[in-house]
């Protein structure tokens, strides 16, 4: 089962992802951790990666897709993998497709007050940078953390007025691939319920569980 999660920032793809790896014992795979991965290792792909990441600059497709290759090559995705993060836009949804064919676009779907709420409540440890919500999953003691006592902190990004410039790119770039993926007769509309355990049993309904 080869799936890709789709939905703005604050929708939860990545703690629906985990569930789903926990459950099926698929592989989830990021762009971002590959690539950290990939400096991390000091591989080729995160040499040339490295070059644009210390100018600033977005890295280019090419070495994205490159990645994501290496990645699923690999002996644990044979029975398949998820992919958070990625394609973000139709070129790398098209070169995906070039690459390996997927079974079904999870769409996490849930509305823009409940994401604003979401991504301005979330608070970070400065100790162990574990994440809390204030209006979804609140730490038992106010600006505690309650894995390991320290303090949470609101990250500067997590203001308004970033929080709605991230839902803007999303809406410009990534969004499209809804109805792309959508014209392929592959994609699932995932609703969001109140807790995550909900969210969860419509994930497992749109794949067919």
């Amino acid at each position: 089962m080869k799936i890709i999660m789709l939905g703005p920032p604050g929708a939860g793809k990545g703690t629906q992802a985990q569930l789903l790896v926990e459950k099926f014992g698929l592989p989830q795979i990021s762009t971002g951790d590959l690539l950290r991965g990939a400096l991390a290792d000091g591989t080729d792909l995160g040499n040339k990666a490295k070059g644009y990441m210390n100018s600033g600059q977005l890295v280019p497709d090419d070495l994205i897709i490159s990645l994501i290759q290496e990645r699923i090559s690999r002996p644990d995705c044979e029975g398949g993998y998820i992919l958070d993060g990625f394609p973000r836009t139709i070129e790398q949804a098209e070169a995906m497709e070039a690459t390996d064919k997927i079974d079904v676009v999870l769409n996490i779907v849930v509305d823009t007050d409940v994401l604003m709420g979401r991504l301005m409540g979330r608070r970070t440890c400065r100790g162990c940078n574990a994440v809390f919500n204030i209006t979804g999953r609140p730490p038992k003691v106010e600006g505690v953390c309650d894995l390991c006592g320290g303090e949470l902190y609101q990250r500067e990004d997590d203001n308004e007025e970033t929080v709605t410039k991230r839902l803007d790119t999303y809406n410009d770039l990534t969004a499209p691939l809804i109805g792309f993926y959508r014209g392929k007769g592959i994609l699932k509309d995932v609703k969001t319920g109140k807790e995550i355990p909900e969210t969860f049993g419509n994930v497992l309904i749109a794949l067919g569980h």
